[in-house]
């Protein structure tokens, strides 16, 4: 028996004294009506309403249970309220900064498609974390080491040059091989790779090319970096798609295996799985890892990552 629709039925037939108006009342048909008060009478075990009469009324009893039968009706009625604007509630999701407007504009609408409202956080790489440990965001597109990461974007370098080499190697930039205005050139990392799992790396292969420490510096933004690099011989750490949309010629880093990794945080499972299923694809194309299969839900808690690391840069 569906007691919430019983107790309508009831509510409506007591207020209006008849089966008829009170199951139109209801918005059912008076035989429907009749049978799931008869349903609720059978499961209380007392006459509720009294048919002796013209005018259907409440017996003493159904008086008694009238007040009860409204307020779980309301509670019914709250619930689904309740139910209703928690599906639509915005859910919160930190995007690197880097992600490009138009892919965002893309992710969005797939986001509508399935019934997600998202609200777009776009920030650096320690606040996407802390806003996914503070839980000001459901999930958060946090940086990873390849080993832990869903999605994967190979990074390689961008110059001024007219005509770039297909790959550049860092020892072509020590000092000793270097004369003029080409000395102490330098590699500029912008924020979204002042990771240790990128920053580090680089650090190690350029000590290991022979390159002085400060010949790898970070900018404070992308902007900055790329300006760098239009007005000197120095070069931008950055993806293919970076570097086209910047108008810079990209060559690609000939000690090779730099990547940018990327998986999804959160403190809920059900808010992991389902940005992991339902957009893992759209989010990959704004990371510029396109071309994967959708990553696999993530394990719950914050700093859970999903998927299936693969790497595509286009």
């Amino acid at each position: 028996m569906d007691l919430v629709a019983a107790c309508r039925a009831l509510v409506a037939v007591s207020a209006r004294g008849s089966f008829t108006a009170g199951a139109a009342q209801a918005g059912v048909p008076q035989p429907v009506a009749s049978r799931r008060i008869a349903a609720l009478e059978q499961h209380l075990g007392a006459r509720l309403l009294d048919r002796s009469t013209r005018a259907v009324a409440p017996t003493a009893f159904g008086r008694d249970v009238l007040p009860a039968a409204r307020r779980l009706i309301e509670a019914a009625d709250a619930l689904l309220q309740q139910a209703g604007s928690a599906r639509v509630r915005p859910l919160g999701l930190a995007v690197p900064d880097t992600c490009p407007q138009e892919e965002l504009v893309r992710l969005v609408a797939e986001a509508f498609e399935q019934r997600i409202t998202l609200r777009l956080h776009r920030a650096g790489p320690a606040e996407r974390a802390e806003l996914a440990q503070s839980r000001q965001v459901r999930v958060a597109v946090v940086a990873a080491p390849a080993d832990e990461a869903t999605w994967q974007v190979p990074l390689g370098l961008a110059s001024g040059a007219a005509a770039p080499p297909a790959k550049i190697h860092l020892d072509t930039l020590r000092e000793g091989r270097l004369t003029g205005a080409e000395r102490r050139r330098r590699v500029w990392l912008q924020p979204e790779d002042d990771v240790p799992h990128v920053r580090d790396r680089l650090l190690a292969l350029g000590d290991a090319a022979g390159l002085q420490p400060v010949q790898v510096a970070v900018a404070d933004s992308v902007v900055t970096a790329a300006a760098q690099v239009l007005t000197s011989e120095d070069l931008l750490l950055c993806s293919r798609r970076q570097a086209r949309d910047l108008h810079l010629p990209w060559s690609a880093l000939g000690e090779g295996g730099l990547r940018r990794g990327y998986r999804l945080a959160g403190a809920e499972h059900e808010d992991l799985a389902r940005v992991a299923s339902l957009l893992g694809t759209g989010l990959g194309a704004c990371l510029g890892a396109t071309g994967q299969e959708p990553p696999r839900s993530a394990p719950a808690g914050a700093g859970a990552g999903a998927g299936t690391g693969a790497t595509v840069d286009r």
